[in-house]
């Protein structure tokens, strides 16, 4: 009896012909995640990527912390491989699932035959299976409409594999089927939580973070930092850019009216993505704004921001209010690193009382007073940047 992976399609099932180019960057995506867990055998068919461990070294484990969150699949489960043989499979059962039935006491099974050549139904196998379960744990009984726990046996082509049910896996697209993004990272709670969802639509991820040092810490760049290398597990190896806009912000403070401090100084910072973006060959750009949060991400501010924007920003946030966002940050681990006192620079020199309904043409005047294209070509200068590797 051997314990294996299976890992269910999600929308990879809808892609007709494209189909089997969407699986090969997938395998190739958790081949690669697997490797540090010891040697395995990895295979799909039939819409499901089997994960079988070739020697007695393997991390079991591990690997199955790795597929739930790779992008691509539905449902992961674990799973013992046996022949395709009725007392086979209910031995199989009996040895394999009491360790998921700790405080359940109700249960059915539900079985799919596959192989239409065996020579028993599904409600044969089924019967069977859930017969021999109940002499080997008489305290259960069978609930068929809301079971505690739900045992699953597959009858395939080769073999035969029984199974407590299906986790929820990270769902989405294959990670690198969809092109190259530049996420603007800050230091709070909502770009991590973009750049996780673009992500998760198969888009992979490069990073651009400003920092106003030394009117931020050097705290602030490590927290940003450690946010990139928290996304690392869903996302893959990150480049993380750095520009510096201390001189850019200290000329916007003395030479623009404050109301439009905070606009301009985001205009500044998608010419600086763009620039970034063009370099490292990126064609979309990825921030955390939500609808109406604060005065520069109302419809109006979106516009006048977007207006210098030379390629198509995302904003996988868009929608969601302020809770939805935290219970996101909080499943995906960045939200404790994210609410951590290290301000950014978009809190630097932030007036009181910003423009919410500005108008293009009175933003662009404010640019015309000071030497905006110098000091943004200054500040791109100062790029740095930073490779986190998935561990």
């Amino acid at each position: 009896m051997r314990e294996v992976i299976l890992c269910k399609y999600g929308e990879i099932v809808l892609k007709g012909l494209n189909k089997s180019h969407f699986e090969n960057i997938l395998l190739r995506d958790l081949k690669k995640r697997t490797a540090k867990y010891g040697s395995f055998h990895i295979h799909s068919a039939q819409s499901t990527t089997y994960i079988e461990p070739l020697d007695e070294g393997c991390d079991i484990d591990g690997v199955y912390g790795e597929a739930k969150r790779t992008f691509g699949f539905l449902t992961v489960s674990r799973a013992v491989e046996v022949e395709k043989d009725i007392g086979a499979i209910c031995s199989a059962a009996c040895d394999y699932i009491p360790q998921f039935m700790e405080g359940k006491s109700t249960f059915k099974v539900e079985s799919k035959r596959a192989d239409k050549r065996f020579p028993m139904t599904s409600p044969q196998i089924s019967a069977e299976v859930g017969g021999a379960l109940l002499e080997r744990m008489p305290y259960l009984k069978v609930d068929v409409k809301n079971p505690q726990m739900t045992v699953k046996v597959e009858v395939r082509e080769d073999k035969a594999y029984v199974h407590g049910g299906a986790e929820k896996g990270a769902g989405g697209l294959p990670l690198g089927t969809n092109g190259k993004a530049l996420l603007l990272l800050s230091g709070g709670i909502d770009s991590p939580v973009a750049g996780y969802m673009m992500a998760r639509r198969g888009v992979t991820i490069e990073a651009l973070h400003f920092e106003s040092f030394p009117y931020t810490s050097e705290r602030a760049k490590e927290k940003v930092i450690e946010l990139a290398r928290l996304l690392t597990p869903y996302a893959g190896d990150i480049r993380l850019h750095i520009i510096s806009l201390t001189h850019l912000q200290e000329e916007m403070r003395d030479g623009i009216d404050q109301e439009y401090f905070t606009l301009i100084l985001r205009r500044s910072m998608i010419r600086l993505a763009n620039r970034t973006a063009e370099k490292s060959g990126c064609t979309a750009l990825v921030t955390g704004e939500s609808l109406g949060q604060v005065a520069s991400q109302t419809m109006l501010s979106l516009y006048v921001t977007d207006h210098v924007a030379d390629r198509p920003v995302f904003r996988p946030c868009i929608g969601l209010d302020k809770e939805d966002i935290v219970c996101k940050a909080r499943e995906i681990n960045t939200f404790e690193t994210s609410i951590l006192p290290y301000e950014d620079c978009c809190t630097v020199f932030t007036p009181p009382h910003p423009k919410t309904r500005p108008e293009l043409s009175k933003v662009e005047y404010q640019e015309t007073k000071i030497p905006i294209s110098e000091l943004e070509d200054e500040a791109f200068g100062t790029l740095e940047t930073i490779v986190l590797e998935r561990d």
